[in-house]
């Protein structure tokens, strides 16, 4: 009975660690850029009470064992980077990556991060930036005189300046990408830095070696998707209420074992 109460135990937890990953999940539903993320649950040991093959007679095998799970652990929480729908901004600013690819961002530490959030700005010396005032890398200043910004598919970054009519280049928008993408360790606002597991950056220009297009005055939406998180939240509350009911049910055999021995 013991042994049912523990095993039961291992469910609820797992089923709290899955609900916290689906509320993440929900609460970041208008983040932009956002990547959903989805729980892998493995099972624990078994306990072999008879090997399978044992033998039964002189002849003959057991053709099955008897073997005993010990319940479930998280295995792992893993990132989804399939790409969230297109919502058209108009904003000079606001990228989106159709296709593969993230942007990178220099962050104050001298490292470089990654993100699909494309909602740029221009910081007071003129420096395309997030919205944590991280450059993006490589670095590209717009002139203080620009009028118009016009970023290509490829990436190339161009402005019309006062008093002219000719487009000037200022910068070429350099994409990443990882052969693990789900390797990449989140660190909030958007970001993502690399590590053993997602294997070294592979930068290219856009539309370049596998790499998305740019897109101006798109934002990309979270890929969240509510009706399946919600179907998702109700399949967790129940395998949580009937491991809870495992729960019950073996507390209320051990108090009948109790109770028999008492009677006697």
């Amino acid at each position: 009975m013991l042994r049912s109460l523990m095993i039961a135990a291992t469910g609820m937890e797992a089923q709290k660690l899955n609900m916290d990953v689906i509320s993440n999940n929900l609460a970041n539903v208008n983040t932009t850029g956002f990547k959903r993320s989805r729980a892998d649950f493995q099972d624990l040991l078994y306990e072999d009470v008879s090997a399978p093959g044992t033998s039964t007679s002189d002849k003959t095998q057991a053709p099955t064992g008897i073997q005993i799970g010990l319940g479930v652990k998280p295995a792992a929480v893993q990132k989804i980077f399939q790409q969230g729908d297109f919502a058209q901004t108009g904003n000079p600013l606001d990228l989106v990556i159709q296709g593969d690819g993230l942007f990178q961002v220099d962050m104050p530490d001298g490292s470089v991060a990654y993100s699909r959030a494309g909602a740029f700005k221009l910081d007071n010396d003129g420096r395309i930036v997030n919205s944590d005032g991280y450059p993006i890398e490589p670095n590209i200043t717009i002139p203080t005189n620009t009028q118009q910004i016009n970023i290509g598919a490829d990436g190339t970054v161009t402005v019309v300046q006062a008093g002219s009519t000719t487009p000037v280049n200022v910068g070429q928008i350099q994409l990443a990408k990882f052969t693990n993408e789900s390797g990449l360790q989140a660190q909030g606002n958007g970001l993502f830095t690399a590590t053993g597991s997602s294997g070294d950056p592979i930068l290219a220009n856009p539309s370049v070696d596998g790499m998305g297009t740019i897109q101006q005055g798109y934002l990309e939406q979270s890929n969240v998707n509510i009706v399946e998180e919600m179907v998702n939240m109700i399949a967790s509350e129940r395998a949580y209420e009937i491991n809870s009911k495992a729960v019950q049910a073996s507390d209320q055999m051990l108090m009948d074992t109790n109770n028999m021995r008492a009677a006697a």
